[in-house]
């Protein structure tokens, strides 16, 4: 029969950093060696982390748990290790074993080999306890000192209807960023000294979630020069550019 996740036996830790959790779950199995060393490498590296129950079955005194292991990488891809826990070893029925693999058909033939009764076909949880996958970042992000961008990014805007106190707090735990140009033109006027640019920076966050600030760039000041403006949004941002394109001509 299949189980909820509160009956798993040991439960991942949703307080370990990624690197703590690889660590644990590595020190436990017996199979670690047989992972490869590029993906441990890759790990190593590792943003954010998810675990989840994946599977469950328990049967005359025998069980067994899969959990689904992923770790968020700075480029924006995940790594996904499977776990398989159970007490069939052949000395002590309470003892739990721990195994490890990186491919879900590796687990599928090492849970086949359990005294255990056939699984269903589709080997997964009903639909209504089923977990998402960890969504994907859509940046391709560099691990930098991004918290310190967003610090000078905020400090050089000149405009005060930008972002406040809270999204500053929020990006000083940003551990990567892209910044990527999102619109360019000069005014309709044909004036080539005036123009304007719009950035997105995007930030990632410690925790897998991603924050952008939209800069515009523009030199439609009384005296020409450059004015840095930072929103929230997209939308606030081309708002603003339009507001002082309307206001240069």
């Amino acid at each position: 029969m299949s189980v909820p996740y509160e009956t798993a036996h040991e439960p991942p830790e949703s307080s370990e950093s990624p690197e703590e959790h690889l660590d644990r779950l590595l020190g436990r199995a017996l199979n670690s060696f047989e992972l490869p060393d590029e993906t441990i490498r890759l790990l190593d590296c590792a943003l954010a982390h998810d675990s989840s129950l994946h599977s469950a079955h328990h049967s005359a005194g025998l069980h067994r748990e899969t959990y689904r292991h992923t770790w968020l990488l700075a480029d924006g891809s995940a790594v996904t290790l499977w776990e398989l826990v159970h007490n069939t070893g052949p000395d002590i029925p309470e003892r739990l074993l721990h195994e490890v693999y990186t491919d879900e058909d590796e687990l599928r033939v090492a849970t086949s080999r359990l005294p255990l009764p056939a699984e269903t076909p589709d080997f997964e949880l009903p639909p209504a306890v089923q977990l998402p996958p960890v969504p994907r970042p859509r940046h391709a992000y560099t691990p930098d000192d991004s918290a310190d961008h967003a610090r000078r990014l905020l400090r050089r805007a000149e405009n005060a209807d930008g972002p406040g106190p809270e999204t500053a707090l929020l990006l000083s735990g940003a551990c990567a960023h892209q910044i990527t140009q999102a619109f360019g033109r000069p005014l309709p006027s044909g004036e080539s000294n005036i123009g304007f640019s719009l950035y997105e920076h995007a930030f990632l966050l410690g925790d897998g979630s991603e924050v952008s600030l939209w800069e515009v760039e523009h030199t439609a000041t009384p005296d020409g020069r450059h004015m840095c403006e930072v929103y929230g949004s997209e939308g606030a941002a081309r708002e603003a550019m339009g507001r002082r394109a309307s206001r240069a001509q």
